[in-house]
């Protein structure tokens, strides 16, 4: 099964800095595009961070460039979303998932329809 855990959530704030996780099982890292995801209350999921491997590309939203950097480690099949210079904008659950779609794969698309698995959210509060 196809299982994707994420962490490192936790409550900072604004300008600090914290971690995210995604540790992956079930499927051949590589071959899939990650993304992170949040959803803060009462608005839209957005796409924040993606990144596809088998073409060594990665794709920001705006609203992080520049303060959030996404990493993956193939050896641990861990995804990584460093954020730094947080602000109370960010504040939102954030979710990692995985897709196998060939848009996703090739351009490290960071829409979430196009994502085949999720996995369980972890929450991110800044304050001001």
């Amino acid at each position: 099964d196809v299982q994707l855990q994420a962490s490192g959530g936790g409550s900072v704030q604004a300008g600090g800095s914290l971690r995210l996780s995604c540790a992956a099982s079930g499927f051949t890292f590589d071959d899939y595009a990650i993304g992170w995801f949040r959803q803060a209350p009462g608005k839209e999921r957005e796409g924040v961070s993606c990144i596809s491997d088998s073409v060594m590309s990665t794709r920001y939203a705006d609203s992080v460039k520049g303060r959030f950097t996404i990493s993956s480690d193939n050896a641990k099949n861990t995804v990584y979303l460093q954020m730094n210079g947080l602000k109370p904008e960010d504040t939102a659950v954030y979710f990692c998932a995985a897709s196998i779609n060939t848009i996703a794969i090739r351009a490290a698309a960071c829409h979430g329809p196009l994502y085949n698995y999720w996995g369980q959210g972890t929450l991110v509060t800044v304050s001001s």
